[in-house]
């Protein structure tokens, strides 16, 4: 028989014991049945920035008639431009002289920033930015400069920028995606090169970004069925988990099937909470321009970006624009008819977050990142008519800016030649974008590594510089 005091011994260290088991829950470190994938993980250094939200401005959109302000090119207008390669855009056929930005271009905030007049509410921001005015990349086709951009690869297969870095961090929130998707909800389709722009590659899948639908309910069959309680579904996943970790034996795919499961379980009371903007004040709800039919859909998912960071989501992308090319940032008939449209939807709901995310202390810990896959022609791409006025594909020169954690606010750096056609000064690759990127998440590019048939691979494969000059 046990004393009284025995018992409460006892009983004393198997209540610490539960304790220990549910942090350790919490924090994806169930004994026995090996490491969450998704736990979050020490960077190579400490940094401020824990998440990423990436503005993706699908198509192209020109940099000369946005950020980068070229006098010249209206000094130079309809004269032809010598020496021009023509197969350097993507309609050989149909090149056509300088043409000036249809846009006036105004100096901003204390940096001096040219801006265009599309853009009149993150012109109030610029002193918050960091600007690449040197990026270029090596495609001028949209499915391979767009694989480029997010995989660091022109070619299907490989990781996605958000994988790598959930692959090397994790996730600071166990109950939702670590790497989250939004693609244009206006019924212009996905971008082109599809669901490969967000893929985990050769990375086990539970790296993988998970798409939010753009129209209807964010998310399909997180509802528990008709007839099924909480406790039924609990039991059901732990004897499948069980069955599923005999046959398992260090196969990451079924590792990953079974995460996946445990976090749809969890997501089916953190999503909807998570993704409920109208709980949102007023005054927030307007910040993002949701009360402007205009740029509603875009405030909706920049607004929810806020949300899911804020909850420790570790990577947000959303696309503004979809596959056809006047459904997106590609204005090759009308430049500044195509370009108005798209910079009204986002122009305010891009504004809204970086202020939101300032007043409320997130700025430091987020990382912003806004860019297309390359730039525009300083050319006029001609058509059967003469009256065109839209601009073709440029690889040479587009513009990035950042803001937010481990960024030098109001910097710019590189730039293109007089008229924007190639990049001239400090010039940045995807590769040193990207080596860039992660350098602020506290990762060494180069020390990020997966062995996959027998080589081991990295995001900015053999090449890529961090871009000091913008570090704070």
């Amino acid at each position: 028989m046990l004393t009284r005091r025995s018992l409460l011994a006892r009983a004393g260290s198997g209540c610490g014991l539960l304790g220990l088991a549910a942090l350790c829950d919490q924090l994806g470190l169930q004994a026995g049945e090996g490491a969450n994938p998704l736990a979050a993980k020490a960077g190579h250094f400490p940094v401020q920035a824990k998440s990423v939200i990436w503005l993706f401005m699908n198509g192209g959109p020109s940099h000369i008639d946005t950020w980068d302000y070229k006098p010249e090119l209206e000094k130079r207008d309809g004269m032809e431009l010598a020496g021009l390669d023509k197969d350097t855009g993507f309609f050989t056929d149909q090149v056509g002289p300088l043409m000036k930005s249809p846009f006036a271009f105004a100096q901003h905030g204390q940096s001096g920033a040219w801006v265009s007049e599309i853009l009149p509410q993150q012109a109030k921001h610029v002193d918050k930015m960091a600007f690449l005015h040197g990026c270029w990349t090596d495609s001028n086709n949209h499915a391979p400069a767009l694989l480029k951009i997010n995989s660091g690869m022109a070619r299907m297969g490989f990781p996605s920028m958000g994988s790598w870095m959930t692959y090397g961090l994790g996730s600071e929130c166990r109950d939702l995606p670590a790497f989250v998707v939004m693609t244009d909800p206006q019924g212009r389709g996905v971008p082109k090169g599809h669901s490969g722009n967000w893929s985990a590659g050769f990375l086990p899948s539970v790296y993988q970004g998970t798409g939010l639908r753009p129209q209807g309910v964010p998310i399909v069959d997180l509802d528990r069925p008709k007839g099924v309680d909480a406790g039924s579904q609990r039991a059901q996943l732990d004897l499948l988990g069980r069955l599923d970790r005999r046959a398992a034996a260090g196969d990451n795919e079924l590792e990953a099937r079974i995460e996946s499961f445990e976090l749809a379980f969890r997501m089916q009371t953190a999503a909807p909470e998570a993704l409920a903007i109208d709980s949102e004040p007023a005054h927030i709800r307007a910040l993002y321009g949701l009360d402007d039919k205009r740029c509603a859909h875009y405030g909706r998912q920049c607004l929810m970006a806020r949300r899911l960071v804020e909850r420790g989501v570790r990577c947000v992308q959303i696309y503004s624009g979809g596959m056809e090319n006047e459904k997106s940032w590609d204005g090759h008939v009308d430049i500044a008819g195509n370009h108005r449209g798209f910079a009204g939807e986002t122009d305010t709901p891009i504004a809204g977050l970086l202020e939101d995310l300032a007043q409320r202390g997130l700025l430091d810990q987020t990382l912003v990142i806004c860019c297309g896959e390359f730039g525009r022609l300083p050319v006029v791409q001609r058509a059967k008519d003469s009256k065109a006025t839209g601009r073709d594909h440029n690889p040479h020169a587009y513009t990035t800016w950042l803001a937010g954690g481990g960024v030098k606010a109001g910097v710019h750096h590189g730039a293109t030649d007089e008229i924007g056609f190639k990049a001239v000064e400090g010039r940045v690759s995807t590769h040193d974008l990207h080596a860039t990127i992660l350098h602020l998440m506290g990762l060494n590019h180069e020390r990020l590594t997966y062995r996959f048939n027998g080589r081991d691979y990295r995001l900015t494969d053999v090449e890529g510089e961090v871009v000091k000059a913008i570090l704070a």
